[in-house]
């Protein structure tokens, strides 16, 4: 069976320690941590070596069997000071993580690849792969824009996240990733919407946010995505629901992408199915 991620913005009121918890409750298999926050005075939990916080989460999740997978969120803006990011990235190494995400959020495409570049190589030394999101209200808002920077930087590390709501309401769809290299895409993230598109980028935000349904329950073609994407990339579910009490929202949104899973096939589309082009990308895990 495919095992399952839990992104953080499902659940992120949860604490790290509560949110491995509730988590293999759920049944998945796999964490992201919100570690640096997306927008000013956001919630995240930085971790750092040495703290008793950080050796809390360590012990937490090797006694649940639950994984780090990656952490975020890395917003790759203008003044970015990339070096700073040493300690956090020791941390979740040392946690066990396999990747950072990170955003594009710079006009300037030189500099944006060259700083991509930089934090491909800062994570490099720490053995994490770099997930490179596009959203429609960033600099980097689409598939082919977050494909541009990630082959321009020409790191064995650099990667693109794929979010099913973002590749959506880009105007993308599944087949788009059929031209993408496999080695790209080791990361998607899996949700649904209703098919009408918000009025605003305001609106697209607070949809994004806070306004997704479980896979299967919108207007996503969730199937044909997951016949997109490479039969070894990593899912995980990113479903805020604030409607829904955290436990319920976490057994929802686990028992929706499960069906989902069980209907289709992954990495069906593509031609590189039976031998990933490149293959996959070596990375440190525990």
């Amino acid at each position: 069976m495919t095992d399952l991620g839990l992104a953080h913005l499902t659940a992120l009121d949860l604490a790290p320690v509560a949110l491995v918890a509730e988590a293999a409750r759920a049944g998945f298999s796999f964490i992201g941590l919100r570690a640096i926050p997306a927008t000013a005075g956001g919630p995240a939990y930085p971790t750092r070596m040495g703290t008793d916080a950080h050796r809390e989460l360590k012990r937490s999740l090797a006694g649940e069997g639950v994984r780090l997978n990656e952490i975020e969120f890395v917003q790759l803006t203008p003044r970015i000071d990339i070096p700073a990011l040493a300690g956090l990235f020791e941390a979740a190494a040392d946690l066990g993580a396999v990747a950072v995400t990170a955003s594009g959020d710079d006009d300037d495409p030189v500099r944006l690849t060259a700083h991509f570049a930089d934090l491909c190589d800062l994570a490099q030394q720490f053995g994490l792969r770099v997930d490179l999101e596009f959203m429609r209200w960033r600099a980097i808002g689409s598939l082919p824009q977050a494909a541009a920077i990630v082959r321009g930087a020409g790191k064995a590390n650099g990667t693109i996240l794929v979010d099913a709501l973002h590749l959506h309401r880009c105007g993308g769809k599944p087949g788009d990733l059929i031209s993408i290299p496999a080695h790209y895409l080791r990361a998607a993230q899996i949700c649904d919407v209703v098919a009408d598109m918000p009025a605003s980028d305001a609106a697209i935000i607070a949809e994004a946010r806070e306004g997704r349904l479980p896979p299967g329950e919108g207007a996503l073609p969730l199937g044909e995505l997951l016949e997109a994407l490479p039969v070894d990339a990593s899912l995980s579910v990113e479903m805020p629901l604030p409607a829904l009490a955290v436990r319920p929202r976490l057994a929802t949104a686990f028992d929706a992408t499960r069906r989902l899973l069980e209907h289709r096939p992954r990495g069906a589309w593509r031609p590189d199915h039976r031998r990933e082009a490149g293959g996959p990308i070596q990375i440190r895990t525990t």
